[in-house]
């Protein structure tokens, strides 16, 4: 049943190791300059955003964890209330349990209730169009994300495994909706040539969540009694670091990184590589069973780290941070001018 299931990746996650063996996010090899005169004040950064439609205090997404189990709408609560107080986004966990299952909708309702301002995000797989009006109603959610998540489906014992039709099916949702859509891997990333497509479709917003945080292969191998597969591709997938460098340098629409990301300062190097915002998930998972003092505690610690971060490279605010010099070194330049990126674009802007 897809309630039980919710609750085995719930447990799975929270106490089981379920990070990339080997493989990292990348951001190891992205060095920010530093500004020994960076002339601004670090108490009076901005952090806000705007981009995703909701006046954001923080960069910060909590991408989409959970829902359709009674044990996720504890999550959920949790998460909200976080969201609603610290003014940051929330995405909720695939809604096909609820649209199946009419008794466990409160399971993700729980979010509005609780954050009746803050931005929502959405959720249903990319061949599920048929399902996208109902999603955003039992949510009333701000956005709608599409869920890409080939690999998983590949290791999970009853995934879906027939992929065809995945583009047209986003391009319909995307005509019918009345809010934007975004599109969002869930750990293994997204590459330019998706990225393009994926905006030719009609996509307002990408979600990068690429290789190096939460591996799904993992997660699924736990679940699976052949463990075979899930061992051999359990680090699959383009670091997080490279996904974001392709995604902004291929498509026209804003851009959240995430997979793998764990401070302000993985942030402050994704947003200087483009990108608009970033999305945590595992942290702010474990952050849920210690309550708003914990979730609260990851927030203070994410902020003041990237504005620390900023200031040292003389960021008023995230548009400047956008426009900082770094520098790419090791696997990802390798990767980014294997794939045609100029890495000395970043250098001296």
């Amino acid at each position: 049943m897809i309630s039980d299931r919710k609750l085995e990746h719930i447990m799975i996650c929270k106490n089981y190791d379920v990070s990339y063996k080997k493989k990292t996010t990348g951001f190891e090899d992205i060095e920010l300059i530093h500004r020994a005169l960076p002339e601004v004040h670090k108490d009076e950064i901005d952090l806000s955003s705007e981009v995703f439609g909701k006046k954001l205090d923080s960069p910060l997404f909590i991408t989409a964890i959970t829902g359709g189990h009674p044990e996720s709408k504890k999550i959920n609560k949790e998460l909200a209330i976080i969201a609603e107080n610290r003014g940051i986004g929330l995405g909720l966990g695939s809604q096909r349990a609820a649209i199946a299952h009419p008794e466990l909708a409160d399971t993700y309702n729980v979010a509005r209730e609780y954050a009746p301002n803050a931005l929502l995000l959405g959720n249903i797989g990319a061949p599920q169009s048929e399902l996208a009006e109902k999603a955003i109603e039992i949510l009333d959610a701000d956005i709608l994300a599409i869920h890409l998540n080939p690999l998983q489906e590949s290791i999970q014992p009853e995934g879906d495994v027939d992929a065809r039709g995945y583009i047209d099916s986003i391009e319909r949702i995307c005509d019918e909706v009345d809010v934007p859509v975004m599109a969002k891997e869930t750990g293994t990333g997204i590459s330019a040539e998706d990225a393009v497509q994926l905006e030719n479709a009609g996509i307002s917003f990408i979600d990068v969540e690429g290789a190096g945080g939460t591996s799904w292969a993992a997660v699924e191998t736990y679940r699976a009694e052949d463990k075979y597969l899930g061992e051999l591709f359990w680090d699959w997938g383009i670091p997080t670091a490279a996904s974001t460098a392709e995604v902004v340098n291929s498509v026209n629409v804003p851009v959240i990184s995430s997979g793998g990301i764990r401070s302000g300062l993985d942030a402050a190097k994704a947003i200087a590589l483009g990108a608009d915002a970033v999305g945590m998930a595992l942290p702010a998972l474990k952050g849920a069973y210690g309550g708003q003092e914990a979730l609260n505690e990851m927030v203070d610690r994410f902020n003041e780290s990237l504005r620390l971060a900023m200031f040292l490279v003389g960021a008023d605010n995230l548009e400047d941070l956008k426009n900082s010099s770094l520098v790419i070194k090791g696997e990802t330049k390798n990767w980014l001018e294997a794939r045609g990126i100029d890495v000395k674009q970043y250098a001296r802007r």
